[in-house]
């Protein structure tokens, strides 16, 4: 069993333990973090779209490292992921309004990817999505602070430009691991039926003393705010992280992909087994659910921004149709409404 807030939990393997974040505390190692597990909401997700398979691995890791950084914000808002690369998948959008309701959709080229499939058997993330950026986007809720972080995609994978992002950008030594595994069960009626499931988890090094954060977080290059040349950054690099934070990124590293997919396995166990020697305190889960913001009324509000000239080349066929991109529903219009506005 483990603490949660001055209760006791056991980790039971259940459905309820989907669909969530578990943030955690090791204080024995200064590490703080989170445990996404997916598991309908995602499958939700993924069955409006028409990807490959491929696509759909890629979009669900994409989905749980957003996830995983979205939660630990500490005022409502919206958190956004967004690639744009010149790989086979062009453009990846994980849009989530915390807590936890989270949308995504990509753009591919469904030939490259089949190309990609037929010669290589397996593709991985990095394969499809090339040479590109990653932009991170958080508007915090009640003050209207918008702030935006981006990362170079040079043939890496999510979780590589997660560590580029966290090491560069915030300068805070920290872990990520993403899996997504397709299962299959029955449904409610007893048929066969495949289904999606992810999962990760993220830690991170956060001493008291920020002497203890080292070295390896500093920016690769000179950097004048702080007056350390390359050449210093160099050699601080080859001095030892922290022993704590080393003992964090070993077990972290221990982590198996099924651990983080399989539904028997709730993020409290997982934990159990890689701090059971530390102690690691849980809190209270954040839930994730499948959800887009998209409404008549917000696309109404934009068509009466449009020109009579843009409304009558909309209306090709006598009516305007709007298709929200993340979940697929179609809004109708008549065009009368917007032309004959005052």
């Amino acid at each position: 069993a483990m603490s949660v807030e001055g209760a006791e939990i056991s980790a039971n393997g259940a459905a309820e333990n989907d669909d969530r974040a578990l943030p955690y505390e090791v204080d024995g190692l200064d590490v703080r973090g989170r445990v996404v597990t997916m598991g309908a909401a995602l499958d939700t997700i993924l069955g409006r779209h028409d990807f490959p398979d491929p696509v759909r691995r890629l979009v669900g890791e994409a989905v749980v490292l957003a996830a995983l950084l979205a939660t630990s914000l500490k005022d409502t808002g919206r958190f956004i992921l967004q690639s744009q690369t010149d790989g086979p998948v062009s453009m990846l959008v994980v849009d989530i309004r915390t807590p936890g309701q989270i949308r995504a959709t990509a753009s591919f080229d469904a030939e490259a990817v089949a190309a990609l499939e037929a010669s290589a058997g397996s593709v991985s993330s990095a394969d499809l999505l090339g040479q590109g950026s990653l932009a991170m986007t958080i508007e915090q809720g009640h003050s209207a602070q918008r702030y935006q972080g981006f990362v170079p995609i040079d043939g890496d994978s999510l979780e590589d430009a997660a560590h580029v992002y966290f090491r560069q950008s915030e300068q805070i030594p920290t872990r990520i691991r993403l899996a997504v595994a397709e299962i299959f069960d029955r449904d409610e009626h007893g048929e066969p039926r495949r289904a999606w499931r992810a999962g990760g988890i993220i830690a991170q090094f956060l001493p008291e003393s920020q002497e203890r954060v080292r070295r390896r977080d500093l920016p690769g290059g000179d950097d004048p705010q702080s007056g350390v040349s390359a050449g210093e950054t160099e050699q601080r690099e080859d001095l030892p992280d922290d022993d704590a934070w080393v003992e964090a990124s070993v077990l972290l590293d221990t982590v198996e992909d099924h651990e983080l997919t399989d539904p028997e396995i709730p993020a409290e166990r997982l934990l159990i087994r890689l701090f059971h020697e530390r102690g690691a305190r849980v809190f209270q889960s954040i839930g994730l659910h499948d959800h887009c913001t998209c409404s008549r009324e917000r696309i109404h509000s934009v068509l009466d921004q449009m020109s009579a000239e843009e409304i009558a080349e909309a209306a090709v066929t006598g009516q305007i149709s709007v298709k929200c991109e993340f979940c697929g529903l179609t809004y109708y219009f008549d065009p009368e409404g917007f032309l004959t506005k005052s």
